[in-house]
């Protein structure tokens, strides 16, 4: 079972990076205004199911799966509508950031739901076989 510890480590490191790389681009790299934004606070909601993915919690990396799909969004607007060259490339990593998460969380939950799926027609096999 080697490919769900390597994309469990792939979704961390891609969560990661990318609460990194959000918090960099708005401070630093590509600030909106000189000196920073409080768009970098953008990344704090990522801190949120940062504990659960790293403990494996099966519902954390469900629903983050959904969530981090605005910024999925929020990359694809700043990539098409910002002028600055360099704020666009950073909305490029991060569209990629993100995908990698998403990619790596489902990737990582397949097996559990092939086994959910499993035990569910068991389940009703053994229901319909009492009748």
């Amino acid at each position: 079972m080697e490919g769900p510890k390597y994309f469990h480590m792939g979704a961390i490191v891609s969560l990661v990076l990318l609460i990194l790389w959000l918090v960099a681009w708005e401070t630093v790299v590509a600030p909106l205004h000189p000196g920073g934004s409080w768009l970098a606070l953008k990344a704090i909601p990522l801190l949120i199911p940062l504990g659960g993915v790293v403990k494996r919690d099966i519902y954390t990396l469900q629903w983050s799966s959904m969530v981090i799909l605005l910024y999925f969004t929020e990359g694809v607007v700043r990539a098409w509508s910002d002028r600055a060259p360099l704020s666009q490339v950073m909305a490029w990593g991060e569209i990629a950031l993100v995908c990698i998460y998403f990619v790596c969380a489902l990737l990582y939950l397949r097996p559990y739901k092939k086994a959910a799926k499993r035990i569910a027609k068991e389940l009703l096999e053994k229901v319909n076989s009492t009748k």
